[in-house]
């Protein structure tokens, strides 16, 4: 079983991602727990106080260190993690690798920034790992932390009834997914190939194979090269 703790200043924003569809079933099953912590029940004051301006004058709001670190010693207290993660455009890109390696893992903790981010000494000193989900600007870490959750909790056995549903998705050997039709064969005079309607499961294979490699080098060439 996976453990994973979200750190946010809006944890109302993952509230819907995270319990839906196959991450819910996948929490029923006992297969992962998910806990949300409100960065703001460690703030600082009567008022909770989580950020404060830069120093050096800029513009914005930057997420204070003191909140941060105590929520983390004190889920360390209580056991190990394997990844303290910050969510953020400056990280790797997440890919179906990253996604995979994670899903293997036990405890992980992921930061979500907001504002103008956080206090660097959080990713100096306790963040070991920071992702992306692409090269661009979010008002916060909520979305892209609920983007991984996903991308990981589908991947633990039984999280999917057909497990080699996951292990056939895009991007699992750096390939696009070939195309998928279902009934009718045919409408509106569009049919679906006959290769896939033969029965044929060597001749579907090929099929399969052969529409993901061009599907990659059309429209996602650079895939190709890894």
């Amino acid at each position: 079983m996976i453990r994973i703790d979200i750190l946010s200043v809006l944890p109302e924003l993952l509230e819907s991602p995270l319990n839906h569809s196959i991450v819910k079933r996948a929490r029923e099953k006992g297969l992962v727990q998910i806990h949300i912590h409100n960065i703001r029940d460690y703030g600082k004051g009567k008022y909770r106080q989580t950020d404060d301006y830069p120093f050096g004058g800029d513009a914005g709001m930057v997420i204070m260190i003191e909140p941060v670190y105590t929520i983390i010693e004190n889920l360390k207290k209580e056991r190990d993690y394997d990844e303290v993660i910050y969510m953020s455009p400056d990280g790797e890109i997440l890919d179906q690798q990253i996604s995979n390696t994670l899903s293997l893992k036990g405890n992980l903790i992921i930061l979500c920034g907001h504002y103008k981010g956080v206090d660097h000494r959080i990713r100096e000193h306790l963040v070991t790992r920071e992702i992306s989900i692409g090269d661009y600007v979010l008002s916060g870490g909520e979305i892209p932390a609920a983007v991984l959750c996903d991308s990981v909790v589908r991947l633990i056995p039984g999280a999917i009834s057909d497990e080699t549903s996951a292990l056939s998705d895009s991007f699992q050997d750096n390939l696009l997914a070939p195309p998928v039709y279902t009934r009718p064969a045919v409408f509106n005079g569009w049919r679906v190939p006959d290769v896939l309607l033969s029965g044929n499961p060597k001749l579907i294979k090929e099929w399969q194979e052969s529409q993901s490699i061009e599907r990659t080098q059309r429209l996602r060439p650079g895939l190709l090269k890894k």
